[in-house]
């Protein structure tokens, strides 16, 4: 037998014994080699409530829409007011004048006041706004094996190489 034939045949002997003694040490880890990595980003939207009290002038609920408090006061004061410029007798026609037109007056001086009636108040004022922010979302990993070249998304970068077993890419991380 040549020297050759001899150290091939040994060679053989010793890798039969090797992947009988320890399976899967004779066997190479094979790796798919990483040619780009392209993280997956999105924009999330997160709406966010801002609150704050606010010192809030508004005009005073009316409680006499009919203004009859300031007809009647107007119309007494107009009458009495009637009977005095009357002569104070029998002037009827001066008591009812005066009452006529206090109770007018009365009214609108009443109208006048409602309508300028104001207060101030604390409300809670609430505003949604949104806040925007990015997250990576997973990576586009193209990678070449075995002379081919492919694409994956996966949910980490894998960095230089990605595991294959069995003949297939590992695309999750060891626990």
């Amino acid at each position: 037998m040549s020297k050759d034939r001899l150290a091939a045949a040994i060679h053989a002997a010793a890798l039969i014994t090797v992947t009988m003694i320890l399976p899967g040490v004779a066997q190479a880890e094979e790796f798919a080699r990483v040619l780009a990595v392209k993280p997956v980003v999105e924009r999330v939207e997160t709406p966010v409530e801002e609150c704050r009290d606010e010192q809030v002038t508004r005009q005073k609920p009316v409680k006499d829409n009919s203004q009859i408090t300031g007809t009647v006061l107007g119309a007494v004061a107009g009458g009495l007011l009637g009977d005095k410029l009357g002569g104070r007798g029998d002037n009827t026609g001066a008591r009812i004048a005066g009452a006529v037109a206090g109770g007018y007056a009365g009214n609108k001086t009443q109208e006048h006041i409602q309508k300028n009636a104001t207060e101030t108040v604390t409300e809670r004022v609430c505003r949604t706004s949104t806040q925007v922010s990015e997250r990576t979302a997973g990576y586009d990993v193209t990678y070449s094996l075995r002379g081919q070249t492919g694409q994956v998304r996966m949910d980490y970068d894998p960095g230089a190489a990605i595991p294959v077993e069995n003949g297939r890419l590992v695309l999750t991380r060891g626990q």
